[in-house]
C-alpha cells in the first residue's frame, strides 16, 4: 500500500510537505525553518480553508495535493483552564484531526508523517525525568486528561499504520512548548505567555502586585518552539521507529522561578502572591531526552535568550493578539 521508503534520508528539499496547523505556535515554527532549510514546496491551508475535524474534505485535500511529507502540527491546545472547562471539546476536535490526518495520508501513500503529541500523555507521577516506557503505566493529571488520551490514541495509530501497513510514520512527544506566535490570552493559554501577558500589563498599569495560580513549586521544564521545528527535520531525516520519542531541554525550573524570570525579563518590579486555591496540575514534568540525545540532537535556545526573543515578539504584536 506504502510507497516505502528504506531507512530515513535527507529530505528532497523541492518534494511537497504538508505542514498541518502552519499557523499555529508550532506550524509557524516549522514554515520558517523548513523554508530556511531550503524546502521549496510547502503547502499550508488555514481552519477556514480546510476544517481538519471534516474527514472527507482532509481526504480529496491529500487526494489532490500529494505530500511527500505531513507534519501534523494541528490542533487544539489550551492551559489548565481551557482543558478543564472544554474536555469533551478537545478529546472530540483533536480526536478527529489525527484520524482524519493519517487515514488519509495512509490511504493515499504519504511517504512521511510526524505525528506531534505532548508530555501529558505521560502520567500525573510518573518518574522523574519521564522515559518514553512510562506511557500508559499510571493515572493522568485529571486537568487534561481529556486531550491527553487524544494524544495517546494518535501515538498509537501511528504504530497500528506502521504495523498493518509498513508506514514510515513517527511521533514525537515535545515538553512545554513557548515562543513567537503563541497564545498570550489572558485565561485560555499556556502559563508562560499568561505570565507574560499579566506581568507586561502589570508593569505598564503600575499594579503593586501580580497573582499566579497554584503554589509556585510545581517543576516544569520549556522548550522554545525553534527548537522543535529543528528537532522535526532532524527526526524526519534520521529516526524511523515505532515507539515515539521525548523531545526537550532535559532541565527543569519551578514556576515560581519562571515568575520571577518572566517578571525580570518584562521589567515588573512589584509583588508576585500565590493563589492556592487554583490547581497546580502535575507536580512535575521533566522528559528524558537522552534517546534524542544518543541520536545526536540537542536545545541550542536557553530559557533567558527564548524569553527575551518571545517577549520583543509579544510587543511587536500586541495590538494583533487576541483578547
Amino acid at each position: 500500500m506504502s510507497r516505502t521508503v528504506g531507512a530515513p534520508r535527507p529530505l528532497d528539499r523541492d518534494a511537497p510537505v504538508y505542514v498541518a496547523g502552519h499557523r499555529g505556535l508550532v506550524g509557524s515554527a516549522l514554515w520558517r525553518h523548513l523554508q530556511d532549510s531550503g524546502f521549496t514546496n510547502l503547502i499550508g491551508r488555514t481552519s477556514t480553508e480546510l476544517d481538519l475535524r471534516d474527514r472527507d474534505a482532509v481526504d480529496r485535500f491529500i487526494d489532490e495535493v500529494r505530500p511527500d511529507v505531513v507534519i501534523d502540527a494541528a490542533a487544539r491546545v489550551g492551559g489548565i483552564l481551557a482543558n478543564n472547562t472544554y474536555p469533551a471539546d478537545f478529546l472530540s476536535d483533536n480526536l478527529r484531526i489525527q484520524v482524519n490526518l493519517l487515514d488519509a495520508s495512509a490511504t493515499h501513500q504519504v511517504e512521511r508523517f510526524l505525528f506531534l503529541g505532548s508530555s501529558c500523555v505521560y502520567p500525573k507521577f510518573a518518574e522523574q525525568p519521564i522515559r518514553e516506557d512510562s506511557l500508559l503505566t499510571g493515572t493522568l493529571e485529571p486537568t487534561n486528561d481529556a486531550y491527553a488520551i487524544a494524544k495517546i490514541a494518535g501515538i498509537l495509530h501511528v504504530q497500528a499504520l506502521r504495523r498493518q501497513h509498513d508506514l514510515h510514520y513517527i511521533s514525537a512527544m515535545p515538553t512545554n512548548l513557548y515562543g513567537p506566535g503563541d497564545n498570550f490570552h489572558p485565561t485560555n493559554s499556556h502559563v508562560m505567555p499568561a505570565m507574560i501577558r499579566r506581568f507586561h500589563e502589570a508593569a505598564r498599569d503600575g499594579l503593586p502586585s501580580v497573582t499566579c495560580w497554584g503554589t509556585g513549586t510545581p517543576r516544569r521544564e520549556f522548550l522554545h518552539v525553534d527548537d522543535l521545528a529543528a528537532a522535526c527535520l532532524f527526526l524526519l531525516e534520521h529516526y524511523d521507529e515505532p515507539e515515539h520519542i521525548n523531545v526537550g531541554v532535559g532541565e527543569d525550573i519551578t514556576v515560581r522561578e519562571l515568575a520571577e524570570s518572566v517578571a525580570r525579563t518584562v521589567g515588573y518590579a512589584g509583588q508576585i502572591e500565590w493563589d492556592t486555591s487554583k490547581p497546580d496540575g502535575t507536580p512535575r514534568k521533566l522528559l528524558d531526552v537522552s534517546r534524542m540525545t544518543e541520536l545526536g540532537w540537542r536545545a541550542t535556545i536557553s530559557l533567558d535568550e527564548g524569553l527575551r526573543s518571545t517577549y520583543r515578539w509579544f510587543l511587536e504584536h500586541e495590538d494583533e493578539l487576541r483578547r
